[in-house]
């Protein structure tokens, strides 16, 4: 074996210690309440079997996935914790920001959750959060200023995580619209909608969802949405 190769093998070894004693960590963590002291620096290594500095690595990694919280000083230690919503969206985002895909595909991901999103919100019998819909709706109605669709259009995003109550939908979805935004597709889409096109499109996807409708509530979404960013994009185009 020449150097070069040995130098490789003992890198992935050491790669190889530091993920396993990550997962170690991960085991102690999710098997103890939230915010527990999983151990010091000193009586981690000497129960994992491994050295203070891979310890130190692996908890670096677990650091960023938001699931372990380093205390110095006096009482201080390495200490479990859940990973919240931002910690989650973070970490994707910058995961899809170093590997980007097409902005075509974004967008595509994108406008398909937004269907399953208005088709689930529709399924939703919360009084007060359809109050808040239909303020929205009224404020959609009488919006005559095209650089408030930005923020209307977060509101009601918003609004429709909160009837779906789905963590991870909420996720993927929150994902998808941050990288498009991003991308070099957001700013082309801008042209894809005027105005008037899209406060009809989303008070018929509201009115859907007001009344309880699921099927059509995607059906809108679909024909407001999607079929809109599909053509515009050139979604639908034939590879061949």
């Amino acid at each position: 074996m020449d150097q070069a190769a040995a130098d490789r093998q003992k890198r992935d070894g050491k790669r190889n210690v530091v993920a396993n004693a990550a997962e170690a960590l991960r085991g102690r963590i999710f098997a103890r309440p939230a915010g527990e002291q999983i151990g010091s620096l000193t009586t981690l290594a000497r129960e994992l079997g491994v050295g203070i500095v891979t310890v130190q690595q692996a908890a670096r990694i677990l650091e960023h996935e938001g699931i372990l919280e380093v205390r110095r000083g006096p009482g201080g230690g390495y200490y479990g914790r859940r990973p919240g919503l931002a910690d989650l969206e973070r970490m994707l985002s910058a995961y899809l920001y170093s590997e980007p895909g097409s902005w075509r595909e974004v967008l595509d991901i994108t406008s398909l959750l937004f269907n399953q999103l208005c088709a689930t919100a529709a399924r939703c019998d919360d009084l007060a959060i359809h109050a808040e819909l239909r303020q929205l709706r009224a404020e959609i109605a009488s919006c005559e200023d095209a650089s408030a669709l930005g923020g209307l259009e977060t509101s009601l995003q918003d609004i429709l995580f909160r009837m779906v109550s789905q963590p991870l939908f909420e996720l993927l979805t929150r994902v998808a619209l941050g990288t498009a935004r991003r991308s070099e597709g957001d700013a082309m889409l801008h042209g894809a909608f005027d105005l008037g096109q899209w406060k009809v499109g989303r008070l018929k996807i509201i009115d859907a969802i007001l009344h309880r409708d699921p099927a059509l509530a995607r059906f809108e979404a679909d024909r407001q949405n999607r079929q809109i960013v599909a053509a515009f994009c050139g979604l639908n185009d034939d590879p061949a």
